[in-house]
């Protein structure tokens, strides 16, 4: 039989009653902790419990408690109308604004109140939990216990100790996190901690992809949704966290890691962000709104075409093989030369590079060629690449092939690693440098992203699914194609490649 984890916290302070507050709130009832809230706005704090009650009186009636646990929980919130009533806390979370000025003098005002062994924590999701605490006398009892909204479905909470933050106050406040029913992920106090540090992948790269016309909005989407198995693509990601909230933390962890070219955001989140289109907040972002939901654009009809001879790159042997299968089943003829015929359509299945770069690196005619995403097989969606020079003949004869048994198919106009190759390169590059960094170990990175962000995996057991030696030739691909420092691999994820190792090896010592 399980039990909670011990902790040595009996009555929990709650400074700010918004989502976060209240949420928090809530689950520190349900824990068993006396909770006092406090907030400097009139009423705030009866609004707060109202809602919480609200919440347990619904979940009451869907029989997920009883009448008697909603009445312990509810008999363990009160209202501390000033600072002082906090005085017998033995941990006080601030909630307030993201101003490091204002969470500094709180907790200056809170040292005068407290006893010297109560801790105070930040759920600050973006500032430096050491900054908070420099102004302290006892900064050994400051640490970052960063929730994400909604607090009770979500459950993750990351522990962040400061420089000075002293290891009783980690294991406790840890303790406290796993009571409330959440994974606690311990992280270094990094810019973007561990989960936001983790995210700067998927939505960067994806609006580099835009800015480069490589395909527009709605087709990036369905790829990752489709193909990568993300619950929702970027820009309607983008469009449900708003983007005066998503643009400020692109630039601030930019800005942070002092220009690291892997964060780099990109100035069409600027320019819509001035032009008021914040996503489903304002009715529109990067898709338009009708009664909540999202108008896409209906999908491109497949041209058709007569059968032509196909050759396939032997390159790729398993990918070489699906072709192969999926040609047959359509019935078309298969050139098995060694090298193609003057009719036959060339198809590629390049690893991080343009079907120019492959075409003519294979010593072959590129106006007959096109490339066929093959990283995530060919089951569920289908991307297709011609290069400038293809003929519209060739094209149209690709995408007739592909789309022959129903199967939805995607038209890219040429690109170094697709869409898909290019994401999931760079999110589990990111997720490899946070590990070579020591923010946090391999374990927690995967399990803290797959709870914070909804990723299919986490970032390095991504890399593992897909090949961390794939996604090494797609990184190494990108760099020399670009010359963009974003792409160079983290050491760590190169290592384990080579050596044939998973990714979430950690390092001996």
């Amino acid at each position: 039989m399980s039990t909670a984890p011990s902790h040595p916290f009996r009555t929990l302070g709650i400074v700010g009653t918004g989502a976060m507050g209240r949420g928090i709130a809530q689950l520190a009832a349900q824990a068993g902790l006396e909770v006092r809230l406090y907030d400097a706005s009139s009423g705030a704090v009866a609004e707060a419990q109202a809602f919480i009650d609200n919440l347990w009186t619904r979940n009451v009636a869907k029989g997920r408690i009883d009448a008697d646990q909603h009445a312990k929980y509810r008999g363990r919130l009160h209202e501390a109308a000033t600072l002082d009533a906090l005085a017998d806390c033995d941990i006080v979370v601030e909630a307030i604004v993201e101003k490091l000025e204002a969470k500094q003098t709180l907790f200056s005002e809170l040292e005068e109140r407290l006893d010297e062994k109560a801790v105070l924590a930040t759920n600050t999701s973006s500032l430096s939990v050491t900054a908070i605490a420099s102004t302290c006398r006892n900064p050994e009892r400051v640490i970052g216990f960063h929730f994400f909204n909604p607090v009770p479905l979500m459950k993750i909470a990351e522990v962040i100790p400061g420089v000075r933050t002293a290891p009783a106050v980690v294991e406790a406040v840890e303790a406290l996190g796993q009571s409330m029913g959440h994974f606690t992920a311990r992280a270094t106090d990094t810019p973007g901690f561990l989960v936001n540090h983790a995210g700067r992948a998927f939505g960067t790269e994806a609006l580099r992809l835009l800015g480069e016309g490589i395909a527009d909005i709605a087709t990036i989407d369905r790829i990752l949704e489709d193909l990568g198995g993300f619950r929702m693509g970027p820009f309607a990601l983008l469009d449900l966290t708003g983007l005066d909230v998503s643009h400020a933390v692109m630039e601030s962890i930019y800005h942070q890691y002092y220009q690291e070219p892997r964060f780099r955001p990109s100035p069409i989140t600027g320019q819509r962000l001035t032009a008021g289109l914040l996503g489903r907040k304002s009715g529109r972002g990067f898709y338009a709104y009708v009664e909540g939901q999202a108008q896409r654009p209906a999908l491109q009809t497949p041209p058709t075409s007569a059968p032509l001879p196909v050759w396939i790159s032997p390159e790729n042997g398993e990918a070489r093989a699906a072709l192969a299968a999926l040609v047959s089943a359509a019935g078309w003829p298969l050139d098995q030369g060694d090298r193609p015929t003057q009719e036959s359509l060339c198809l590629l299945t390049p690893l991080g590079e343009d079907t120019t770069d492959c075409a003519l690196r294979q010593g072959l005619d590129p106006t007959r060629c096109v490339a066929v995403e093959t990283l995530s097989g060919l089951d569920k969606h289908r991307c297709l690449m011609a290069n400038p020079a293809t003929v519209e003949e060739f094209r149209n004869a690709a995408w007739a092939l592909l789309s022959q048994d129903g199967t939805e198919v995607s038209v890219l106009n040429d690109s170094h690693g697709f869409v898909l190759q290019r994401v999931i390169a760079c999110i589990v590059n990111v997720g490899a440098e946070i590990a070579q960094q020591r923010v946090a170990d391999p374990a927690t990175i995967d399990r803290a992203v797959e709870l914070g962000l909804g990723y299919p995996r986490g970032p390095l057991a991504m890399g593992d699914h897909y090949g961390s030696r794939r996604i090494l030739t797609i990184l190494e691909t990108l760099l020399a194609a670009t010359g963009d420092p974003r792409y160079r691999p983290s050491p760590w994820l190169r290592r384990r490649a080579r050596l044939g190792l998973p990714l979430t090896t950690p390092d001996p010592f």
